[in-house]
């Protein structure tokens, strides 16, 4: 474990900016058609120089999702988790796209589900409750 040195400023981190996902090389289009046409998120303008690089950004509030393409995606525990205005008509929705709904381990306050996107990336969509 590290130890912080008192005689060192303190890192203050501001907020999260993006967070990135893979997908395989050559799948923009199906990415486009998942998370702007099902999820609905506005896709936003990669640099001009990041774009020979491939992949997509979009944008959730003032946070990013990028997308950036790997040969390979080896797809992990990892995921970010998208808190939602109504997550039971996010579940329907996702249900009538055809995507496979996985329940989560209940926790107290949130109601939540994850999903899966087309390329094996893990999102959980989640929303606040009342506890009663």
């Amino acid at each position: 474990m590290m130890k912080a040195n008192a005689a060192k400023s303190r890192l203050v981190v501001k907020r999260l900016n993006h967070v990135q996902l893979s997908i395989p090389t050559g799948t923009e289009d199906q990415a486009r058609a998942f998370y702007r046409d099902i999820i609905g998120l506005r896709e936003i303008s990669k640099p001009e120089s990041l774009m020979s690089r491939g992949g997509l950004w979009f944008e959730i509030g003032d946070i990013e999702l990028h997308l950036g393409v790997e040969a390979v995606v080896n797809p992990t525990k990892h995921h970010p988790a998208f808190e939602v205005e109504d997550v039971r008509s996010a579940r329907a929705l996702f249900e009538s796209s055809g995507v496979k709904i996985q329940e989560e381990p209940a926790i107290p306050g949130r109601e939540r589900f994850t999903i899966w996107d087309p390329f094996g990336n893990r999102i959980e969509f989640l929303q606040f409750v009342d506890q009663d």
